[in-house]
């Protein structure tokens, strides 16, 4: 098979970098994205002047100021950093029609087609984080690989504003060294079993005997040897295709408090549905996704009548399923997120014939929503959770 060539590109302190963008005041300056540091609001970005004080996304509010006393807090926008993200997604779009957008800050590009029309993928890598720069003014860190996990890989090893090329011939020295934390599939609790057995090292882990392997790591063995081999198949889905719409978020330390959990997973919904209706879709089926410090993941769904963009209908079924999972089980978790798939068009479904009236007030309360909070900040309205 013809080897692939994949770009993953992933702007650097996104949310905080747009505000820094456009509050040029600001730069330089320690931004935090997370409202007032006395609600109980959790981070949602930081910049890295920010970062060196400790702060980091998910983090609670308090804690952050605690930690950065001189920060500027500032509410979320999701309005304008999905604004922003579309800027970025069309100059993806220039080069390849084959994306996949992972969140509003990150994306796969296969150029594997297109090294004819516009040079090498290291040429086509350079001239997207240009494209970036001059059209935004924002800064993304761009890894290439022959797939989809040494690319992400290599877009994190130099940021910010890194430009990494993993190939074939560097690989293995490129993973080596690196600490068994990089490797997909490698939480707190595994990491810390593959210590007790002396690995330490992506290349120790490399060397182990297939057979202790799967006795530290059970069924997960294969895949993980096969990551630390560099080998990873998955293709890259185009988001014309997109099955689904979702926003997740791995935590730097495990959260297990109810509320700071709701509150990520109300940011999360929000984004969602504004993502939805940005682009002019709808959803019939809410998942909701948890990973535990262990990486036991699990994922819990509903599927409505109808299909919806309606914040507060998807936001009604997510909160469910979470609670029905916390009432049961509960735990800290190391990921938590949340996706709507059964995607179509807005208005190309079959619907009702009569528009329910509390539907169509919930319409023109996201429409109110969306416009002001695009002006004003998310911080400028809240919904209760």
């Amino acid at each position: 098979m013809e080897s692939r060539r994949i770009i993953h590109v992933d702007m650097d302190a996104f949310y905080a970098s747009v505000e820094q963008r456009d509050k040029p005041e600001l730069k330089g300056k320690p931004v935090i994205v997370a409202g007032s540091p006395d609600s109980r609001g959790v981070v949602s970005a930081a910049s890295y002047e920010a970062r060196k004080f400790g702060v980091h996304s998910a983090m609670p509010a308090s804690q952050a100021h605690r930690l950065c006393p001189n920060g500027v807090f500032l509410p979320v926008r999701m309005s304008r950093y999905v604004e922003v993200s579309r800027q970025i997604r069309e100059i993806f779009h220039r080069y390849t029609p084959d994306v996949e957008p992972l969140s509003v800050d990150e994306a796969f590009l296969d150029v594997t087609d297109c090294i004819q029309l516009f040079g090498s993928v290291e040429t086509i890598g350079q001239r997207i984080k240009d494209d970036i720069k001059s059209e935004t003014d924002l800064v993304a860190s761009v890894g290439i690989a022959e797939n989809k996990f040494l690319a992400k890989l290599a877009s994190d090893l130099d940021k910010p504003d890194g430009f990494v090329v993993i190939t074939p011939e560097n690989m293995r020295a490129t993973l080596d060294p690196l600490d068994i934390r990089r490797i997909w599939g490698i939480g707190k609790v595994t990491a810390k079993s593959l210590h007790n057995a002396g690995i330490q090292t992506v290349q120790q882990l490399r060397k182990t005997v297939p057979s202790a392997l799967k006795r530290i790591l059970g069924n997960q063995a294969e895949h993980i040897l096969a990551l630390a081999n560099g080998i990873d198949n998955r293709p890259v889905e185009s988001d014309t295709q997109a099955k689904s719409i979702s926003s997740e978020q791995t935590f730097a330390t495990d959260i297990a408090d109810k509320e700071t959990l709701l509150s990520i997973l109300l940011t999360q919904l929000e984004e969602v549905a504004q993502r939805l209706r940005t682009e002019g879709l709808q959803g019939r089926t809410v998942t909701l996704k948890i990973r535990y410090g262990n990486f036991k993941t699990l994922t819990r769904s509903v599927t409505l009548d109808q299909p919806t963009d309606i914040t507060q209908t998807l936001w009604q079924q997510a909160k469910k399923l979470f609670l029905k999972w916390h009432k049961a089980s509960g735990g800290a978790l190391r990921l938590l997120g949340v996706g709507v798939s059964g995607l179509s068009a807005e208005g190309s479904g079959q619907g009702m014939l009569f528009e329910d009236p509390q539907d169509k007030k919930q319409k023109n309360l996201d429409s109110a929503f969306d416009e002001v909070r695009k002006k004003y900040g998310d911080g400028s309205l809240k919904r209760g959770h």
